[in-house]
């Protein structure tokens, strides 16, 4: 894992959906050529899918983002793109043993898709590839605290390339 990181106040729900604008733009531009894989780390109710919905709103998703806890995961196709590239929105807070990522085929989502999104990623340890960035969200005061953590080159540049306006 790099050390690169950044620590983000997020004063409420919308601030929320903003960081994840920002990190949609901060997707589309990074020269990466490779599927991204994006951790979510906090607690229950801390903002996971808010940021998540923020994120693929901003990437051309124009319906709702619901939370994949009874399905554990949600593919989008986004045809703003030249061809179209596909998230998949993954939420393992239900997943008993990571070994059942295995049956669900998750391999084939990581290595196909344009970005994976994965609430509770710890649910699966061992069994996820490594993260590109990872996403922690804590409640602070009234709103948020956002913390961003490079793991690999391409995370980096992720970090790099996002913009946050606000103080």
């Amino acid at each position: 894992m790099t050390s690169a990181s950044t620590v983000f106040f997020l004063a409420d729900e919308a601030a929320t959906v903003r960081a994840g604008a920002a990190l949609a733009q901060a997707l589309l531009n990074a020269d990466v050529n490779k599927p991204l894989i994006i951790f979510l780390q906090g607690n229950l109710g801390a903002g996971k899918t808010t940021l998540s919905r923020g994120l693929l709103q901003a990437l051309g998703h124009p319906g709702a983002v619901k939370s994949p806890t009874y399905t554990l995961v949600e593919p989008y196709e986004l045809p703003g793109f030249s061809g179209s590239k596909k998230v998949y929105h993954f939420d393992l807070y239900r997943l008993r043993d990571p070994h059942e990522l295995e049956f669900l085929g998750a391999q084939d989502y990581f290595d196909h898709g344009f970005l994976c999104l994965i609430e509770w990623p710890e649910r699966a340890e061992g069994q996820l590839p490594d993260a590109d960035l990872i996403i922690d969200l804590a409640l602070q005061d009234a709103g948020r605290c956002l913390t961003l953590q490079a793991g690999t080159p391409a995370g980096e540049q992720l970090l790099k390339n996002f913009s946050w306006p606000e103080k």
